[in-house]
């Protein structure tokens, strides 16, 4: 890692220590890498010619989040009321064009990218709202830690051991000795963070590893799919909105998949 890249990280890392303890500056971060988000993968998408609606697309991408965090519900399926609502606009945006090729693709392209960048991010609210107090705080805190740590994991090892590639023709400089690294300290995450996790389960040893490499797991999927929307644009970096460390997909990839598992996860344990 270089100097520029380790000062980046270092930043990042305490920007969102003090987002997750505080609650406005961690909705102010959260949309703004949403935005961040939005914004590099309609401008990959675009790169290959599809016509998409990246306003429409980043415009309520938004509104998710804050509805959330502001706890606005129309109604109890308020989500699914949401993408109805999206979708609908997007077809009548596609009526008044005047040209009607790629259609299909861009109206689908459109309404994924604000499912699979702002809703799925979006979770990490839900998460940090779970449990009153702080206590939602260290579930937030907690997941973090596990699939960072993986990232750094994989990154670490993978530089150093890496000999044997995981999937060359998605990710070329991913390896399988990165991917153990990615689980192993995905692993020993957990085990250290596992203080943060409710006091009122009993997590057995097993069950935190197993939280720890199914998380982590899931990281690796965030971020080897990624690297496929990547691979298909053919980009190396998803942008360069973070200085040394390129986009912001780049940087949130291993959530996007992780937080709604982990979200539904622990909804099933603390109100079994």
């Amino acid at each position: 890692m270089n100097k520029d890249r380790f000062l980046s990280s270092t930043v990042m890392i305490m920007i969102s220590v003090v987002a997750v303890l505080n609650q406005w500056l961690f909705i102010v971060v959260l949309l703004a890498l949403t935005v961040g988000g939005l914004y590099e993968f309609f401008y990959l998408i675009k790169k290959k010619g599809i016509p998409i609606y990246s306003y429409t697309g980043i415009i309520f991408g938004v509104l998710i989040p804050l509805s959330i965090f502001f706890q606005f519900e129309l109604t109890k399926k308020w989500e699914l009321l949401f993408i109805v609502v999206v979708l609908l606009l997007i077809f009548l945006l596609q009526l008044i064009r005047k040209d009607s090729n790629n259609a299909i693709v861009g109206i689908s392209t459109t309404l994924f990218g604000v499912l699979y960048v702002s809703w799925f991010f979006s979770f990490l609210i839900k998460i940090r709202f779970l449990l009153p107090g702080t206590e939602g705080v260290k579930l937030l805190g907690f997941i973090l830690l596990v699939t960072k740590c993986g990232d750094m994991g994989a990154l670490l090892i993978g530089s150093k051991f890496g000999k044997h590639p995981l999937l060359p023709r998605v990710s070329p400089n991913k390896t399988v000795e990165g991917s153990m690294g990615s689980f192993l300290f995905s692993v020993l995450a957990a085990w250290l963070g596992r203080s943060l996790l409710p006091a009122a389960i009993d997590f057995s040893l097993g069950h935190i590893v197993f939280i720890g490499m199914f998380f982590g797991g899931l990281g690796q999927l965030g971020d080897m799919s990624e690297s496929l929307i990547k691979r298909d644009c053919q980009v190396k970096d998803s942008g360069k909105l973070l200085p040394a460390l390129g986009g912001v997909l780049d940087a949130i990839d291993s959530i996007l998949f992780a937080a709604p598992a982990f979200y539904f996860y622990m909804t099933q344990l603390i109100y079994a």
